[in-house]
């Protein structure tokens, strides 16, 4: 990490690192991981052959996985074999297209059986539709791993990078990416699952050429997995430069700015900075 990106994050008052997600075919030496689960893909849950007890029996959320190990300042890191959510399977690059099983439990439940939906959607149909206007890139090698910016080693780089932040702290980023790159909308925050935020959206809208910080943290279900009053905020690797290499021409140098970090040390101090869990 350089000491300009350095400096970069000190203004910012984070409460811990930003996560960058990166692929290898090379398994971290330690760290957060699901268990092993069974096949997912479409084809075989057409076929009826999807051991859907063994699925749910080795279920563990992304951002459960990346909870623990922001605790620890430990990579989190998911394949093929262990990818933990059949949803983030697909969301990760592991399989494509999504499952319909996934389309119903995302909307109104799977008729038929006690499974009666996140109501997060209003229908399966719009459901197959996010995940056809947001398909995946698959894969690149064999894990995604998500670690510390201060854990990539010579010739790592980042494919996104996440920032854990509060409103002030958010702030700070949303309006640097305007700054930055001259895009009025350069702050999206789009449906989807928190991994979806951190992963397929700021992908997404990169393969389109678009330089865009994607706001998560709105998914009901991933709210379990981040402290009190916290989002994330990612954005691809490019844009990051930009913010590395502009931020001492912006706002985080004036006096406003200096106004703002008073209140984020009343909120970390109102939070019990560092501790997590609240």
């Amino acid at each position: 990490m350089t000491d300009e990106t350095k400096a970069f994050l000190e203004v910012l008052d984070l409460d811990g690192e930003p996560y960058g997600m990166h692929s290898t075919d090379e398994e971290p030496a330690s760290g957060y991981s699901p268990k092993a689960g069974p096949p997912v893909s479409r084809e075989l849950e057409q076929a009826g052959a999807m051991d859907w007890q063994a699925v749910w029996g080795s279920f563990s959320c992304v951002l459960g996985n990346l909870w623990l190990a922001r605790r620890k300042n430990l990579p989190a890191y998911f394949e093929a074999a262990r990818y933990g959510c059949p949803g983030a399977s697909f969301y990760l690059g592991f399989h494509a297209p999504q499952l319909d099983f996934i389309t119903c439990y995302v909307s109104t439940g799977v008729p038929g059986t006690p499974v009666h939906g996140e109501r997060y959607l209003p229908d399966p149909a719009t459901a197959r539709r996010l995940f056809e206007e947001i398909p995946p890139r698959m894969a690149p090698a064999r894990f995604r791993v998500f670690k510390p910016l201060s854990a990539f080693e010579s010739g790592e780089t980042p494919e996104t990078i996440t920032f854990f932040v509060r409103p002030e702290q958010l702030c700070g980023l949303g309006f640097l990416a305007s700054f930055v790159t001259g895009d009025f909308e350069a702050l999206m925050s789009p449906f989807g699952a928190g991994c979806a935020c951190m992963t397929t959206w700021p992908l997404h809208y990169l393969s389109q050429g678009r330089l865009k910080a994607v706001l998560g943290g709105l998914d009901p279900s991933e709210r379990k997995f981040l402290a009190t009053d916290e989002l994330t905020l990612t954005v691809p690797k490019a844009l990051f430069d930009l913010f590395v290499e502009r931020w001492r021409d912006s706002y985080l140098t004036t006096d406003t700015w200096a106004g703002i970090r008073k209140k984020i040390a009343r909120s970390a101090e109102a939070w019990a900075r560092g501790k997590g869990g609240e």
